[in-house]
């Protein structure tokens, strides 16, 4: 029974990496028909993100592996349908390439900088994990006829660039903090407590 659910939340996060496409296609479009399709394959990766999880945790089937999935599966659909919509001239491409970049740096992190076994998450990082989602829901409703919501979509997708290069820096100092209490570095050779 548990390794039946355990597989039934990974098809739900597959499900997630096969939408990306059809869903980047759809962010390409312009028009209302689009945008409405797009909608419905948002929607429908949005409930496998949350079904998935859900139903690993009601279960105890929770695993590094399995939640490795559902973070790569989320970043490879947001990436996807942000590149098309930069592709399109709505998004600016900073976007697409910090969130990248930043899961990039999250995977290096947790399991070849620290040798983890699972992903070390970070508040900001999570925070900014779920927001990816909005710019593009912003997006489909701006070309489903709700133009003037395009100044709040612009607003946000600058604040999710300022976090995420923040949520970078935060990750950045955290790696490189240890250095600077080693012997031969400034702090070292002043003798300067840790910082908690």
């Amino acid at each position: 029974m548990r390794k039946t659910v355990c597989t039934m939340a990974n098809a739900l996060t597959a499900a997630r990496v096969l939408l990306a496409l059809p869903f980047a296609f759809l962010m390409t479009g312009g028009g209302a028909r689009h945008a409405a399709l797009a909608a419905l394959v948002l929607a429908a990766a949005i409930a496998t993100d949350v079904l998935d999880g859900a139903l690993a945790r009601r279960r105890d089937t929770v695993t590094a592996a399995g939640r490795a999935f559902d973070h790569a599966a989320d970043c490879f659909f947001v990436t996807s349908g942000l590149v098309a919509g930069a592709v399109r001239g709505a998004f600016p491409w900073i976007l697409p390439i910090l969130v990248a970049t930043a899961f990039t740096q999250y995977v290096v992190d947790s399991y070849w900088v620290h040798g983890g076994r699972a992903l070390r998450t970070s508040a900001l990082g999570r925070y900014n994990g779920i927001l990816y989602f909005a710019p593009l829901g912003g997006d489909i409703l701006v070309r489903a006829g709700f133009p003037g919501l395009q100044p709040a979509v612009t607003v946000l997708v600058w604040v999710l660039v300022v976090s995420t290069v923040l949520s970078m820096a935060e990750r950045l100092w955290a790696v490189t903090r240890p250095s600077r209490r080693a012997p031969g570095s400034p702090a070292g050779e002043r003798g300067d407590p840790p910082r908690r």
